[in-house]
């Protein structure tokens, strides 16, 4: 099954002759757009797209079939009861959840060695120095290995990567080799150092597409890829998902958040019929639970601990500073950190400052330079490979304060940042959210500082009684993706009531003024002059 983008898909049905000519580039049955769309056609007796630039059908030979191999643990597992299985979830901290008329989902594995996995994934294993399964690669990794599809759900740094790359290569190692011009078998990069003949792709927006177009075109095992860049390479014929039999959307919840959706529908809608699907998720919107019906049969659900709110462990303060102030402000409250380490003798703390512009962000981060700083900018006026630089420095700690803007705030994810300060607020309650959310992962504590104006009372009004609700148990109220979306539409709508009604009520004297409580922590600052009108605001 080759890909076919939406607007070309009419035509392809209403079209009812069939093409083969010889490809020059590709030896198997990929996708290649031609400029005459008449050179495309459908085949229904193979359920498949097929292409006017594919080699003729006397030279090319069936796709085999996907291989799903039966899987066993050791026998120490296979014989541990009912009893010994709960026993070892509750200790894991790990709930599980299988659909009503499935089997129960396998037993949690606490060692590698019992999940008898191939010899070349074991020595990758040794390689990277893991001892011992983290709960959700205990429970996880079973599920995966024996066919089922999976969601699962736990924090970010919990070791969902190595959950779902493990059982990968041990599926496609069980699967026919590619050939030149194969399609990925799975669409995720993994680790597989002890494969010299495993070909993996990483296919971002960003990179040269040139040389992800001939890794692909060459063949590939696993590809890694950004939904939107891949189905350009769909489109463009570089490669084909015929052969897809494993499918992984990793950190689902932020592909939504980041408008993905559409084009995760289009490649999901395109797979072929016998695959397996894995779907990873910090949090659990509503959103993610549509997905997981429309596109996972029968999957076993698999949560670590408590699925909380992405602000639950960041202490948020609000600072009023004036907008001319607001430099002097961070350096001091910058130089003061960095003061307070070396006299603890600790490493300065990771940090990001969130900025509107990019060209403030170059001057923030020079600022903090000449203040002797490890500071570096961050915004979509740099090249892909500087941003890969900065990234990579501040992962490892050579630079320790990150100048960014919101470029960084969403899919952004580095182990131990501890404090997160928005220089200037952003527009959005939304975008605030994923901001603070840069800190406190993982378990850990973080904190989150953001200066504000006058301009950003609407905004800081919504933070503050988010907190509050928060606080008395709505953890809904720091909402992202849809469930945010609308909830910003509400608070929009309701703001242009509460002006309404306040420019009705002033003209009858100050006397008169009766505003609904749900209303009054919307009035625009312009309104109400005094010093502290935000602390109002808290109240209500």
């Amino acid at each position: 099954m080759s890909y076919v983008p939406p607007h070309l898909r009419n035509l392809i049905s209403s079209t009812t002759t069939t093409t083969t000519t010889t490809s020059k580039s590709n030896t198997s049955p990929t996708l290649t757009l031609a400029t005459d769309c008449t050179n495309l056609s459908y085949t229904s007796n193979s359920n498949s797209y097929s292409n006017g630039f594919r080699r003729s059908s006397s030279t090319l030979s069936p796709l085999p079939d996907p291989v799903f191999p039966l899987w066993n643990p050791s026998q120490r597992v296979l014989t541990m009861s009912p009893d010994q299985v709960e026993e070892v979830r509750c200790r894991l901290n790990v709930d599980v959840t299988s659909a009503p008329d499935s089997e129960p989902a396998p037993a949690p594995i606490e060692s590698f060695e019992d999940m008898c996995l191939h010899p070349s994934i074991m020595k990758d294993i040794a390689y990277h120095e893991y001892t011992r399964p983290t709960s959700i690669q205990a429970q996880a990794m079973p599920v995966a290995l024996s066919g089922r599809d999976l969601l699962g759900c736990a924090e970010t740094g919990s070791g969902k990567t190595a959950a779902f790359a493990i059982p990968m290569i041990q599926h496609c190692l069980a699967q026919s080799p590619v050939r030149r011009g194969d399609g990925p078998l799975a669409l995720v990069k993994a680790f597989s150092k002890s494969l010299e003949s495993f070909k993996t792709a990483i296919v971002v927006g960003g990179t040269n597409i040139s040389d992800q177009r001939s890794e692909l075109r060459a063949g590939v095992d696993i590809v890694v890829a950004t939904p939107g860049r891949f189905i350009d390479h769909l489109q463009q014929g570089n490669s084909s998902l015929s052969r897809v039999s494993f499918v992984v959307l990793d950190e689902a919840d932020r592909m939504l958040d980041m408008g993905f959706e559409p084009q995760i529908r289009e490649v999901m809608r395109s797979l072929p019929e016998k695959h397996q699907t894995l779907l990873f998720s910090a949090t659990m919107p509503v959103e993610i639970e549509t997905l997981t019906q429309e596109y996972l049969s029968s999957p076993v659900q698999v949560k670590v601990g408590k699925v909380s709110s992405p602000t639950a462990n960041v202490s948020q303060n609000l600072v009023k500073v004036p907008d001319s102030e607001k430099l002097d402000r961070l350096l001091a409250l910058l130089v003061e950190e960095s003061s307070h380490a070396e006299r603890s003798g600790h490493p300065f703390p990771l940090t990001i400052v969130f900025v509107e512009r990019k060209t403030r962000c170059d001057e923030v981060a020079e600022a903090l330079v000449a203040q002797g700083l490890q500071a570096v900018a961050l915004h979509g006026g740099r090249s892909q490979n500087e941003r890969e630089a900065a990234l990579r420095n501040f992962r490892n700690g050579t630079t320790s304060i990150l100048v960014a803007t919101d470029v960084a705030s969403r899919g952004l994810d580095v182990s131990g940042v501890a404090h997160v300060i928005n220089l200037d607020l952003p527009k959005s309650m939304e975008d605030y959210v994923h901001r603070i959310g840069r800190t406190g992962r993982a378990g850990s504590m973080g904190q989150a500082t953001s200066f504000y104006t006058d301009r950003d009372m609407f905004l800081v009004a919504q933070i503050k009684k988010a907190i509050a609700e928060v606080e008395s148990g709505n953890i809904v109220t720091f909402a992202t993706g849809k469930v945010a979306r609308r909830k910003e539409k509400e608070a929009a709508v309701a703001q242009k009531e509460a002006r309404m009604a306040l420019s009705k009520l002033s003209m009858m004297g100050p006397n008169s003024l009766n505003i609904e409580d749900k209303y009054r922590f919307m009035i625009a600052s312009s309104n109400i002059k005094r010093e502290g009108s935000a602390d109002s605001a808290w109240d209500d």
